[in-house]
């Protein structure tokens, strides 16, 4: 079993990846096992929570990265005024429910709290599925930030 700190600070992207598939609960976790894809066993004894894309084992052949779960969802479309976004998104926190933004869209976590309210507002939503990252806020093009578990209410 390869035990894990952390993720390496530089990794090379020309080398094969080999997935670690973890769900975004297990990801949240410091202390937790997973096995890749090709059967390597980790064991992860970590500082701070990993995040998707970290590389977390390089060799001169591949390296191995956290890949986090697609799980279901749901889409709400920024089609909308920007003050009716900054609503569904204050109703969905109001709820104590996680969200996370994209330049076009908001997305939540399929449950059916949320599609009660988004129903009730009248805000039209699709299912599907993606990695749910809550807590990312995208402004227009710029890169993502990222509140953190730092941020209490």
């Amino acid at each position: 079993m390869q035990l894990v700190s952390g993720p390496l600070p530089a990794a090379d992207s020309s080398l094969p990846e080999i997935a670690i598939p973890v769900d975004r609960f297990t990801l949240a976790k410091r202390l937790w096992r997973g096995v890749a894809a090709d059967g390597v066993e980790f064991g992860f004894e970590l500082a701070a929570p990993l995040r998707h894309g970290d590389t977390v084992l390089q060799s001169s052949s591949a390296r191995y990265t956290i890949r986090q779960a697609e799980e279901a969802i749901v889409e709400i479309p920024l089609d909308m005024p920007p003050s009716a976004a900054a609503g569904v998104g204050w109703a969905i926190g109001n709820l104590h429910l996680e969200l996370s933004s994209e330049p076009a869209r908001l997305l939540a976590a399929d449950e059916p709290a949320i599609r009660q309210l988004l129903d009730r507002l009248k805000v039209p939503y699709r299912a599907g599925r993606a990695v749910f990252r809550p807590g990312r806020f995208s402004r227009g093009t710029q890169s993502s930030h990222e509140i953190g578990p730092g941020h209490r209410h």
